[in-house]
Parts: C-alpha cells; sequence; structure tokens
C-alpha cells in the first residue's frame, strides 16, 4: 500500500468527517457462496498455420539458460526445481543445455552462492564444467560473457537463450540479482549484450521464463538478434515453464523451428498453471520476431496520430487515458500493489478505437499484431491479452517514463507520455509527428500546454442529495473532461468508540462523463472474506470483470489479495496473495493460492481517535482459517454511520477528494446527508 497516498486520503476523509459529524449531530448506531469456473481461451493460434510445418533436417539445438536464482531461489527453491524438472528429461545426443547459475544469497542444491556457476546437460548427464568468481548477473558484461562461452564452446544450428528471474516489463528488465542490490538487465543492457557476444548468426528463440516481458519493445530489441520470442505479458506464477515438458516435446522432434518450440512452451506451462490452479490470469505468447518492424511503424505512426491530436486538442489526453484504464492491463498499476505501467497494445488499441482516438492507425495496429503474434495462451480473467504489450505511465512518474524514452521502439509515444506529464510540448515533438503523419494536417499550429484540473474546484467539491436520496457531484463536461478517472471512498464511522474504519475504493457509480454528473450508488454492501470485512481497493476495470487488491495477513506475513469480481456470474473469485512490485520495479512472480489451513486476517485502515494526529494504523481485524468453502462476497454492512466522498483523479494520477456525505443506514434503510 503507498502510504503517502493512503494517509492523504485518509486525513481528507477525517477533516470531513468532523465537519460532517459537527454539523449532523449523528447519533451511535450499532454495528456459503459457489464460484464458478469460467472456461480458459486456450490455445488461441493466430492463422498462419502453414508456418507450423517442421524445418527440414535434423541439425540439433543448444538451449543456454540464464538461470538468475534471486529470492526465488532462496526463498523457495524454484530455480532448483525447474533444474529437477530438465533432469527427468533424457536429451538426445544432439541436444545440449548449457546452464549459468548465481543471483541468489542461497541454493537449495550444491551450487556456491559465491560463485557463478557453469553446467552442462546432455544425453551424458549433469556436469559442472565451471565455476567463476560472483558477478552480477544484472550486468550486461555478465550475460556477454556467458553467451559468447556457450557460441565458442557449444555451438548448435539452433541456439535458444532463456532468462529465468523475475521481470519488470520494459523499464525495470530482467534477471535481478539478489547478491547485487536486485541489479537487473533492462532492455538496453540486453541488446548491448547481445551485440557484444555477437557469433555471427541468429538465435532460433529467445524466451523469458519471468513476468511482464512480452512488450513491443522487447521484440524490438531481439528483432536482430533472434527469429523468435516466447515471453508473458503478465505476471507468472512461481511453478514458472514447464522444463520436463517441454524438453520432452523437442526430444522427441529436434527438428522443429522456434515458433514450434515455442508453441510447445506455452501449451505445457498453461497446462501447468491449470494443475495447481492457476491459469486465470495466465498468458504466454510467441512472437515471431521478423514481422515486429511492421509492427513498431505503424505503432509508431500511431504515437504520431495520438500526439498531433493532443497538440490540437489538449484534452484528448484525457480521452486516452479513460481508454488505457479500462484496458487490460498487468501486475497491479493501482496504489495498493505499485506500478508496472504496462497495457495489452490490442486492447488499448480497441478501447482508443471506440472514440476514433487513432483512426488512421488503428486497425493497422491490429492487423499487423495480429502477423507478429504466432500463437498464444490466455486464461478466463485475461481474455483481452493480444500478446504484447506497451507502456502507459498510469503512475504520473516522470523518472519512470524517462526510463522508458531511453529504450522506447516508439520516439513519437516516448513524446506523448512526456507532453502528458509535463504538459509543456516542444518543436521538436510537432516536428517528429507532422513529418510522420503529413496528411493529418499541414496547417501551423500554436503549441499549447496541457490545462490541468484546477485543484481548488476539485478539492472538496460540492456534493447535493436529491429527494430520493442519491449523492449527486456535477462537475460538468468541461470540468470533467479534465480527469481519467472518477471513483468513490467509504469509511464507517463509530462514534461511541471514538473510531473510524477506511473501507477502501471502488467505482461503483452513475456516471455521465458528457455532461459530467456521477451519482453514488451506494447499496450498503461490502466485501468480505469468509464473512470477514476487507479494505478492498480497485485495481483493474476491464469489461467482463473488475480486479481488486485486499491487504492481508497471511500466516503472519503481509500479502495483497487479488480478488476478481465477475460481471458474468456475478461472483468474485480469488485469484490469489502477492507481494506487488517492489522499489526496483521488479514484480511478485509468486502469486500464492490460499491453501486450506491458511489463516487470513483482513488488514483495515483504523485511526482510533478521531480527534488525534496519528497516522490511521493497519489493523488485523477479524481471522479466517481457509477452507475448501472460504469464498469472498459482499456481505450486508448493518446498520450504522458511514462516510461517502467522490475521488477525482488525473492523468498525472493526482487525486482530488469532494466534500463527505454521510450515510446512516437504520434497519436497512439508507438516508444520506
Amino acid at each position: 500500500m503507498t502510504e503517502i497516498h493512503i494517509r492523504r486520503r485518509l486525513y481528507a476523509l477525517v477533516i470531513a468527517l468532523v465537519m460532517v459529524l459537527a454539523m449532523s449531530g449523528c447519533s451511535d448506531s450499532d454495528n456459503e457462496a459457489s464460484e464458478e469456473k469460467t472456461a480458459p481461451v486456450l490455445n488461441e493460434d493466430i492463422g498462419r498455420k502453414d508456418s507450423m510445418s517442421s524445418t527440414s533436417g535434423d541439425g540439433g539445438w543448444a538451449v543456454y539458460w540464464y538461470l538468475c536464482g534471486g529470492d526465488l531461489e532462496s526463498g523457495g527453491g524454484f530455480a532448483s526445481g525447474d533444474l529437477e524438472e530438465l533432469m527427468s528429461v533424457q536429451l538426445p545426443e544432439n541436444v545440449t543445455v548449457v546452464i549459468e547459475a548465481g543471483g541468489s544469497e542461497s541454493w537449495e542444491n550444491d551450487f556456491d552462492p559465491d560463485m557463478l556457476t557453469r553446467c552442462v546437460y546432455d544425453a551424458d548427464g549433469f556436469e559442472v564444467v565451471e565455476e567463476i568468481p560472483s558477478a552480477s548477473m544484472g550486468d550486461p558484461d555478465t550475460l556477454a560473457d556467458f553467451l559468447t562461452f556457450c557460441n565458442e564452446n557449444y555451438p548448435a544450428d539452433r541456439r535458444a537463450v532463456v532468462f529465468w528471474n523475475h521481470g519488470g516489463g520494459n523499464v525495470a528488465g530482467i534477471a535481478f540479482d539478489e547478491l547485487y542490490d536486485d541489479d537487473s538487465l533492462t532492455l538496453p543492457e540486453l541488446g548491448a549484450a547481445f551485440e557484444a557476444a555477437d557469433f555471427g548468426g541468429k538465435y532460433e528463440l529467445i524466451g523469458f521464463d519471468a513476468c511482464l516481458m512480452a512488450t513491443i519493445d522487447t521484440a524490438a530489441t531481439f528483432v536482430e538478434y533472434a527469429n523468435w520470442m516466447v515471453a508473458s505479458e503478465e505476471t507468472e506464477p512461481g511453478c514458472g515453464w514447464d522444463y520436463e515438458g517441454f524438453f520432452e516435446a523437442l526430444s522427441s522432434n529436434t527438428g522443429m523451428n522456434g515458433g514450434e518450440l515455442g508453441k510447445e512452451i506455452c501449451d505445457t506451462y498453461y497446462a501447468g498453471c491449470e494443475d495447481i490452479g492457476q491459469a486465470d490470469e495466465t498468458t504466454l505468447s510467441v512472437i515471431e520476431l521478423s514481422k515486429v518492424p511492421e509492427l513498431v511503424q505503424v505503432y509508431d505512426a500511431a504515437g504520431c496520430e495520438a500526439l498531433l491530436q493532443m497538440i490540437y486538442d489538449t484534452g484528448y489526453i484525457n480521452h486516452f487515458g479513460r481508454a488505457a484504464r479500462g484496458a487490460e492491463n498487468y501486475g497491479g498499476n493501482n496504489k495498493s500493489e505499485g506500478y508496472t505501467n504496462m497495457v495489452d497494445l490490442g486492447d488499448l488499441v480497441h478501447k482508443t478505437s471506440k472514440d476514433s482516438l487513432i483512426p488512421m492507425s488503428g486497425e493497422k495496429i491490429l492487423a499487423a499484431l495480429e502477423q507478429a503474434v504466432f500463437y498464444q495462451v490466455k486464461g478466463s480473467l485475461r481474455s483481452k491479452a493480444t500478446g504484447l504489450s506497451c507502456y502507459y505511465n498510469y503512475n504520473g512518474d516522470y523518472e519512470n517514463l524517462t526510463g522508458f524514452a531511453d529504450l522506447a521502439a516508439s520516439p513519437a509515444f516516448a513524446y506523448f507520455y512526456d507532453y502528458t506529464l509535463t504538459g509543456r510540448p516542444t518543436a521538436e515533438m510537432y516536428d517528429y509527428a507532422s513529418a510522420n503523419v503529413p496528411s493529418f494536417s499541414s496547417e501551423p499550429v500554436e503549441l499549447q500546454a496541457v490545462e490541468r484540473p484546477d485543484a481548488d474546484s476539485l478539492e472538496d467539491h460540492p456534493v447535493t442529495i436529491t429527494d430520493d436520496g442519491i449523492a449527486v457531484m456535477d462537475l460538468g463536461g468541461e470540468i470533467a473532461n479534465q480527469l481519467v478517472g472518477v471513483y468513490f471512498d467509504l469509511a464507517y464511522i463509530d462514534e461511541e468508540s471514538d473510531m473510524i474504519v477506511f473501507l477502501g475504493l471502488d467505482n461503483d457509480l452513475d456516471a455521465d462523463w458528457e455532461t459530467g454528473v456521477f451519482k453514488d450508488n451506494f447499496r450498503g454492501v461490502w466485501g468480505s472474506i469468509g464473512g470477514e470485512l476487507v479494505y478492498m481497493e480497485l485495481s483493474d476495470e476491464a469489461d467482463e470483470y473488475q480486479t481488486y487488491a485486499v491487504p492481508i495477513l497471511l500466516n503472519g506475513e503481509e500479502y495483497t489479495l487479488s480478488v476478481s469480481y465477475i460481471f458474468a456470474t456475478e461472483e468474485y473469485k480469488i485469484l490469489g496473495a502477492r507481494k506487488g512490485v517492489d522499489e526496483n520495479g521488479m514484480s511478485d512472480k509468486n502469486i500464492r493460492p490460499l491453501l486450506t489451513g491458511d489463516v487470513v486476517e483482513p488488514l483495515l485502515y483504523v485511526m482510533f481517535d478521531m480527534e488525534s494526529d496519528e497516522d490511521a494504523k493497519p489493523t488485523a481485524v477479524g481471522r479466517v482459517e481457509v477452507t475448501a468453502n472460504t469464498v469472498f462476497e459482499e456481505i450486508d454492512l448493518g446498520d450504522g454511520s458511514f462516510v461517502f466522498m467522490f475521488e477525482m483523479v488525473d492523468v498525472q494520477n493526482n487525486s482530488y477528494l469532494s466534500e463527505a456525505v454521510l450515510i446512516e443506514v437504520v434497519d436497512g434503510e439508507i438516508f444520506l446527508s
């Protein structure tokens, strides 16, 4: 949970509460659903079945496995487990796996954490061939040295490189070395390492057994170095790829090409996720890298188109931002879990197409994307995944944007987000965009700063109560057009105990963006697990489902529980618990399912003295011992006093809170004042 944001929100609520209570003189108040599994979308072949034919010959494979164990190994032995999976397969004479292992404080096998261990597994079995002094696996020189070692000593007709560790998407990169302050390989560093280790040919496949690396910018990085790429848009479960499954497939058909091997990696991975009940959010795709340059070209053209539209109408960015918030995005992107700033490229295009935001380029992107994504698997709660994600700055962090600009495949989108966050256009931006979209306009234009919302007009914005007891906030269309989201915050107040309990944020409102009128839809219910009330914060606003972040103690350790509400079934589904995105941009790979016997204690933000200056404290309230029948569901809040506030968010991720509305629930009837 981002404490600064929570503290600000809570104090605003407290101040509003004190004022409301003083004016209203409110009185004291008292205070097994089943889940239906949605069928996954599995093995979705994006056409071109003619490309699936095997390559003639049997020249053999060498797989170079860059195994950065990190906390996944020291905290759970996941790297050692995948090595065991590999070694359960009897490899043929023409398949060799070369491994460099390091980056972890401890190993469950016999590897020395103070060294980098190089091993070979082939038809003759497993052998440690070399130990070299420790070095950061997040250093491009370390990777380049390993690749050079492999190419010189273990060449093959087809060569693959597999990265194993955490992934953080475009900016944070891959291979976070636990021994070196979680140093990671950024995309520019990956490109530099492959260039330095050039062997005069292309790798058949580059694979990322890691989170969030199936991005258009990752694919663009490897166009010169490989034929195929396998990666996930979303976070991966800790089990990762099924090394036994796809190496058995490769051993049975060493003549397959990178696309075919990628398909086997996808299918066996998805089956493994199904086996442990974690397929709902699974994604994995095979990218034909020769098709990526055309995709990058039309993607950049879309960035130019968006940039020009914003130059001509600075309110454009807010329409674009609302589309991005409604598109499928990955790894969190909320204040509770942190931000990866990754959104599905195809779904973003679909959402922007509804308002004709990129009319000249949208269909071209979708066509080029379909050509580049050779194959993919995806779970039922990632049904909008199209195989590659792209950058969108959800959190308003300019430093993160600077990191993206250094590696962006599209200069236009780097300019676009710079304009978005700074509000300042430049002649360089305009010249680049107009040169690439000459048909848009040839007329000179005056470069205008983005009009930002007036904080004074939004903070404590008036809320009226209608005769039929509905809270209404009328911003007007012009002000609403300066925002990307409107939500509500809810808290419970107990005057007798002088206590406030903050319940969270949701978007269950009646919203008219054109007129700027927003109405409450308070129903007197809230989320719970095992009947215990929770703090929940909206994290994903897709069409078919919404996902919430719920802070909990899981067996005494802090986690964020991920829960989805599925509109078709009108039920919640518990997806699992994770740590979220850390300060280095590393996303937690190991989403943990709730298991029978686990103890879950919901964390609510509680202020025990309404007039004190102390922070609201995350407080364990209630205790649930997980059983096979434990569900997440809405429960009746019962009679009591509550406070409701509209929360408005702009494109820089600044938030503004309206006047507070006091809600009294008496004998099940709801009264607002």
